[in-house]
């Protein structure tokens, strides 16, 4: 598997194997999570393809050199696994909605969960930069300590203003795994980088799943309360903390700190073609432009970008990154709410969460993986494939909204998580197979803010308590009007409810729910 001295080198595997690999691994490590698969496969999304075949760099040379390459890809992998072990992420929303927080859904839908869009908008653009200036290290520590940060917040925070400052930290990580999924490019050979990308993600996958299953164990068989977990989650957090201070730090990045060729072998990159006042076009808009901007690399990359958006498959495939990952990624956001809407069970060992996340991660690597293998005429099929998906998506999310079966809803994300991470993959190859190395990371990060300037837009609108403060289900099965005393504070709560009060005088979110429904 690796790139060993004794194997075939990897820039000379069959056509056909570099193909598949190209579509099934270029997705770097798709938000894979609850909250994720934002932005973190721009990094491998950006450095496979076409480009990467025609670069034949030298190999690792035996001995310390080649122990010493593949001991740095094995900590980052191992690295990239333990901050995925989370084991309390699955149960966030319950452990918000229950007795040991006793938010009530309307604060949880309408004021916390919105701050995760508004805020990942505002530090996506500045954490990229940063990402590529400070060579990734630099960013990967400060994505430990913002993880470490959301779960003291989620244990030892007890207001709003707390939880909203917990969500601008799960903000920042999500931001930050651009520095992961590119980190490893930075070590090994351009030859290398697609199995590389293939090690990164499965190592993230393996992760997510094994982190669910553990917490879905812990909760059901185990009994553990919510709060153990959540301890737990940050005792591994703190443990993945520590690994990046061990991590090697490139000497090299993709834009600002380009440093040599890697090999003379390799051919010019789009950047090392645009050099700057030599043989440049100076027609058209760029000829209009003062001579600094003209000049730029910048200007350049624009200019061509805007000539390559002309081509109808990138477009159609851009379009339809835009669009679907923003509806996508506001399902993920808020489906862990419907959920407890659905089945508003007091009992935790009835709460199967962490299952869902499990067998959709693995329905997700399954289907991602298998989009490898289709092949079709894409530019005479793609518009009727997407057609057919994105219909089944939105028969899934209505499926969701209009079950009372939590089974059914658990079934139903399943499918839509599956579904959409086919079409990743296809899409990536799609859009990166017609673009130059740097042109990608520009097409890919342009598309992810575009998708996430859209997904912020309807957040306002339609969550958030300033906009129309909708719930969860605000247009599903009639629900009468909260009771009085779910107005009031829990500790002042009237004497006479409707069976015995709870032990320690607080009802949980999901019993005061449940009441105007078994009246109604």
């Amino acid at each position: 598997m690796g790139c060993s001295p004794e194997a075939r080198p990897c820039a000379r595997e069959p056509k056909s194997q570099k193909h598949r690999l190209g579509v099934s691994e270029a997705m770097g490590v798709q938000e894979v999570e609850r909250r994720s698969w934002a932005v973190g496969d721009l990094g491998s999304m950006a450095l496979s393809g076409p480009e990467v075949e025609k670069q034949v760099p030298a190999e690792p040379r035996p001995g310390r050199k080649l122990q010493s390459w593949w001991s740095l890809v094995f900590c980052l992998c191992f690295y990239g696994f333990m901050a995925q072990m989370r084991p309390g992420e699955s149960f966030i929303t319950p452990y918000l909605l229950g007795p040991d927080k006793n938010f009530t859904q309307k604060q949880v839908t309408n004021e916390i969960t919105p701050v995760l869009s508004y805020s990942y908008l505002a530090v996506l653009v500045p954490i990229f930069l940063l990402t590529d200036y400070l060579r990734y290290k630099p960013v990967l520590v400060l994505q430990g300590l913002s993880y470490v940060s959301v779960w003291l917040l989620l244990l030892f925070g007890s207001s709003v203003l707390h939880m909203q400052f917990m969500e601008f930290f799960f903000s920042i990580t999500m931001a930050a795994r651009i520095a992961y999924s590119s980190y490893i490019f930075s070590l090994v050979p351009p030859a290398c980088y697609q199995r590389m990308a293939g090690y990164s993600r499965a190592s993230v996958l393996l992760g997510v799943f094994t982190s669910s299953v553990l917490g879905q164990l812990l909760v059901t068989m185990g009994r553990v309360p919510f709060s153990t977990l959540n301890y737990i989650s940050l005792a591994f957090l703190t443990f993945s903390l520590v690994l990046t201070f061990f991590l090697k730090r490139p000497e090299r990045s993709l834009f600002f700190n380009r440093g040599a060729p890697a090999s003379a072998g390799a051919l010019p990159s789009e950047l090392d073609r645009m050099n700057l006042g030599q043989g440049q076009p100076t027609g058209g808009k760029l000829g209009r432009l003062p001579a600094s901007w003209r000049d730029s690399v910048l200007a350049h990359m624009l200019h061509e970008l805007r000539r390559t958006a002309r081509l109808p498959q990138l477009r159609l495939w851009s379009l339809w990154w835009v669009f679907s990952s923003a509806g996508y990624y506001l399902i993920v956001y808020y489906v862990h709410i419907l959920w407890n809407v659905v089945n508003p069970t007091t009992d935790t060992t009835r709460v199967y969460n962490g299952g869902a996340d499990a067998a959709s991660t693995l329905l997700g690597a399954i289907t991602s993986f298998a989009a490898g293998f289709v092949k079709i005429r894409w530019a005479l099929w793609a518009e009727l494939i997407i057609a057919v998906v994105t219909v089944l998506q939105a028969g899934l999310v209505f499926l969701m909204y209009r079950t009372s079966s939590i089974w059914l809803c658990y079934s139903a994300f399943v499918l839509f998580r599956g579904s959409y991470q086919f079409l990743v993959p296809i899409a990536t190859f799609q859009i990166a197979s017609s673009l130059s190395q740097e042109l990608r990371a520009l097409v890919f990060g342009v598309n992810t803010f575009l998708a996430t300037v859209l997904k912020t837009i309807i957040t306002l609108v339609v969550s958030d308590k300033r906009g129309l403060g909708l719930p969860v289900r605000s247009q599903g099965r009639h629900q009468p009007p909260p009771p009085a005393q779910e107005l009031m504070s829990p500790m002042r709560e009237p004497a006479a409810q409707d069976g015995p009060a709870p032990e320690d005088g607080v009802r949980a979110v999901g019993e005061q729910r449940q009441q105007p429904e078994a009246k109604a």
